[in-house]
């Protein structure tokens, strides 16, 4: 593990890797229109996100992250700047970016497997139905649940349900994967077990992770940078930390770093004295 404690400079999107970036976020804002005037959730969000690499988004409610995946998403677009991947602007959702909800939105009434096989199905409507299943059979055993490829949402527990919705998403080998709070059902266990699945699968296959947490710790572990929001209204970019562990990361190493209770420290300092979230 490196030592180094030259962790972040407030502000900057520099990406840490080298090369053009894969996401690029330009002076992107968000305002509603409402009946009592115009809300402005974001504003002069600039983020540059490389490809391969694990960023984390915090903030408390209200601060606009789920707005902004929404954006990256593609299932809203900025009132202002742009959203690019690869260098193409992105106006509406699409297979090259895959989004895991915290709720796992599953089908009821399909099993995990046919889950995973009607995204695969409209995303390669030219490969043949062997091919298909093939690609499905192969992502539930990516998860560990090919033995429970026939059982339906209610036969699965909140863990099993959340690694159905992953392998969903990563059976369309999307360039960018979103993921909007995935843990945040989970208890403390389960929570654990997947961080540490969904590091193993990242490190496996190196596509883009863009992730919302409330969980600084679990930001610290995961990502190479974390990126810290305001409160809103108008929130943007406050400070962004560049996460120095090596890889593969062991928790229990990581936990007893001087350096990881540093940066925890700085991320507490930023969204509890900083920027603490006040009720009107």
């Amino acid at each position: 593990m490196t030592s180094s404690r030259t962790f972040s400079s407030p502000l900057s999107s520099a990406s840490p890797v080298a090369g053009l970036p894969l996401l690029c976020l330009q002076n992107v804002g968000k305002t509603y229109f409402t009946s009592a005037g115009p809300f402005v959730a974001l504003e002069n969000i600039n983020l540059e996100v490389a490809a391969g690499e694990f960023v984390c988004i915090i903030g408390h409610s209200g601060c606009g992250k789920s707005t902004l995946i929404n954006m990256v998403a593609g299932f809203s677009t900025p009132t202002s700047g742009s959203i690019a991947l690869k260098g193409q602007p992105i106006t509406s959702p699409g297979p090259d970016r895959m989004m895991v909800f915290q709720h796992y939105s599953l089908l009821p009434w399909l099993t995990a497997f046919e889950n995973i096989y009607l995204v695969v199905d409209q995303v390669y409507p030219n490969k043949s139905r062997r091919e298909k299943r093939e690609i499905v059979q192969e992502h539930l055993e990516l998860v560990g649940l090919a033995e429970a490829a026939h059982k339906r949402p209610k036969q699965l527990s909140g863990g099993m349900k959340q690694r159905v919705a992953i392998a969903r998403a990563l059976a369309v080998r999307p360039q960018v994967l979103l993921l909007d709070e995935p843990f945040g059902a989970l208890d403390a266990i389960t929570k654990e077990d997947l961080q540490d699945e969904l590091l193993a699968i990242w490190r496996d296959h190196r596509c883009t992770v863009l992730m919302i947490t409330h969980d600084i710790d679990e930001a610290l572990y995961l990502s190479d940078r974390v990126v810290m929001m305001t409160n809103g209204p108008a929130a943007h970019i406050g400070e962004i930390l560049t996460i120095p562990f090596e890889r593969p990361r062991i928790r229990s190493r990581i936990m007893e770093m001087p350096e990881f209770y540093e940066l925890r420290n700085r991320a507490l300092d930023f969204l509890y004295r900083r920027f603490a979230h006040r009720e009107d």
